[in-house]
Order: structure tokens, then sequence, then C-alpha cells
């Protein structure tokens, strides 16, 4: 049974991924941002929790020494932030707010996972785009957001780079505005049938993780949906 690594795994894309792994047949290490969360996942069978703050190098190194028994085949790296304003609107500390929790949370884990990677002899990771990271007219209102994702492309480019004949590899999902709760509620206007559902991102995760999937050389899949 492989083992996939999900952070965010509370949120409302992460609770869906983890589903989706678990029925895929997948054993889950899932951390966890806060103690409230701590029992999530106590209905599934082989999924294992833990609190762990992401953007603590020390914690993170010190949680994937206590589970260095089991191989981990793959990281989905969730975690992340959103603010809005533009560039007159941006500030250092929104900026440097953004860039830990869309950066820095996942270079916590791609930098101990690619060693382990290497000396396993392979493994995947799965990063968290976002479309106006990719077009300035999308972007321009969401400086510190666009910025600090823009980051997560050149660590999946840097990455690939790296693990080119090593049988690792980084696939960046990028979707639009993902159909939650929190969303509805934000946007009640807008045409939620345009949206992207976290179970067809977690289904297209998924379909990454497979035998098949993997073959896919440095994708960035746009998941748009009709948005």
């Amino acid at each position: 049974m492989k083992t996939v690594l999900v952070t965010g795994a509370s949120g409302n894309l992460g609770t869906s991924l983890v589903e989706e792994l678990q029925k895929a047949g997948y054993r889950i290490l899932a951390t966890l941002g806060s103690e409230k969360d701590r029992h999530a996942f106590d209905y599934l069978p082989n999924v294992s929790s833990e609190v762990v703050d992401v953007l603590n190098p020390e914690q993170v190194n010190s949680f994937l020494e206590r589970v260095k028994g089991q191989p981990i085949h793959a990281a989905a790296l969730l975690v992340g932030g959103f603010t809005a304003g533009s560039i007159e609107d941006t500030d250092l500390a929104t900026l440097d707010k953004m860039y830990r929790l869309n950066f820095v949370s996942a270079f916590n884990l791609v930098k101990p996972l690619l060693a382990q990677f290497e000396a396993q002899g392979g493994g995947q990771f799965i990063l968290v785009g976002a479309r106006p990271a990719l077009v300035a007219e999308a972007g321009k209102n969401l400086f510190a957001y666009s910025i600090s994702k823009s980051l997560i492309f050149e660590l999946a480019d840097l990455v690939n780079a790296h693990g080119k004949g090593k049988h690792i590899s980084a696939t960046v999902i990028v979707p639009s505005t993902i159909d939650t709760p929190i969303n509805r509620q934000a946007m009640p206007d807008a045409d939620h049938t345009k949206w992207i559902s976290p179970e067809d991102i977690s289904k297209t995760i998924t379909f990454i993780l497979s035998d098949t999937g993997k073959t896919i050389s440095e994708p960035v899949l746009k998941l748009y949906n009709q948005s």
C-alpha cells in the first residue's frame, strides 16, 4: 500500500482529497493546522493525522523523522492563503505573510522530501498554483497572493529539473474558484456551476498519482471548469 502525505488536510480540498485517496487504496499521512481538527479523520481506516506547523521547519523535520518507517511515495502540499489588494495596497507584512503561507509551507516539505525521494528511488509532489499568478490581468489586484503563488511554478520547474531521470516529479494544479461554503458565502451572486469542485480536483490529483498519470511530464493542470 502506497503512502501519500497531505498537508492542509482538514480544509475543504484536503478533506476531499484524503477521502478520495483512501478510497483509491492509499495510506494517508495527514497534517492538520490546529488541535481542534485532531480527530478529523477518525472515521477513515489507513489515515494517520497529526498537528504540524508546516511553517516551522523544525516541526516538519521532527514529524518526518517520526514517520520515516513508512516510505512516502507522494506529497500533496495544500496549505496556502489568500488576500486581495493591488501593489499600491500591499505592504511588506502582507507580502511576507503570503510568501510564508503559499511558498514556505511547500518549501519546508519539498526540501527534506526531495532527499528522501532520491534515496528511495522516486516520488511525486503535488503543488497548488493559482490562475492570477499566470495571468497578469487576473492578478493585478491580488498582488501579494499572485507573487507568492508564482513561486510555486518556479519551485515545480526546479524540482522537475533536479528530479529528471530520478523518477521524481512535481505537478502544479491550478484551480479556478473552488466551490466551497466559504466561497459561496463570499460570492453569493456568482454562478457556482462554473466553479471547480473539491471532488473534481481530488479525482484529478488521484489520477496524477496513478501509474498512468505519473507518466505525464512536468504538468501544469488548469482546472478552470467554465470560470
